[in-house]
């Protein structure tokens, strides 16, 4: 997710924590105010110091997407200005690997946390970031449903997507032209199984 970097170095992603005991209490507002996209953890409250098996201090892990680049000084000043945060920010090396750890959603030994909590604002676009991460996942469900459904046409795809689960419908409009394709694929392809019940259907007006 990050790692340790010189400080002069710059970047446009930036982490950074927060601890529910120094922060303002209005830390959203705060945050809106920089008009920076952000996004932040839920509460981690509870998190285990591996060496005292005491509670760790309540925090949260956040994220900067700035539209520039910015040095490690600029940001650490801006937070603990704005904050009161620690000095200490680091580069995003992976937004995916930084959202599983907001969760603990890749590590069974430690506290999991609920995915809702998360917060975000100032532009960042939670749900299009949330289905990005799980591209792959949320693939294989639409080609799953466009089987099971025997939908041929973008515009079904769009209108069962739109009912059902608004991040399938994210995904299916960010990937059109896929999707397009392989409707078309399914749609012409002369092998394509026909449904149960219109197979079905059709042999028995045959036997008639």
């Amino acid at each position: 997710m990050t790692k340790k970097i010189k400080k002069e170095q710059r970047t446009n992603k930036w982490a950074f924590l927060i601890y529910q005991e120094s922060a303002p209490k209005d830390y959203l507002n705060i945050l809106e105010e920089l008009h920076v996209p952000f996004i932040l953890s839920p509460w981690h409250d509870k998190d285990v110091n591996r060496s005292t098996g005491e509670f760790k201090k309540s925090h949260k892990h956040g994220a900067l997407f700035f539209e520039t680049l910015k040095s490690y000084s600029q940001v650490s000043e801006l937070l603990q200005d704005r904050l009161n945060s620690p000095s200490h920010v680091e580069v995003v090396m992976s937004p995916k690997g930084m959202f599983d750890y907001f969760t603990h959603a890749e590590n069974p030994d430690k506290t999991p946390y609920n995915i809702e909590d998360i917060e975000s604002g100032a532009g960042f676009e939670l749900d299009k970031f949330l289905c990005e991460q799980a591209s792959g996942e949320f693939l294989n469900e639409v080609i799953d449903l466009i089987e099971k459904n025997n939908i041929t046409e973008f515009e079904e795809l769009i209108y069962f997507a739109r009912v059902n689960n608004y991040l399938l419908l994210s995904l299916v409009i960010d990937k059109t032209y896929f999707f397009a394709k392989f409707l078309d694929s399914r749609r012409y392809n002369p092998r394509r199984k026909a449904p149960k019940d219109i197979t079905d259907k059709e042999d028995e007006e045959n036997n008639n």
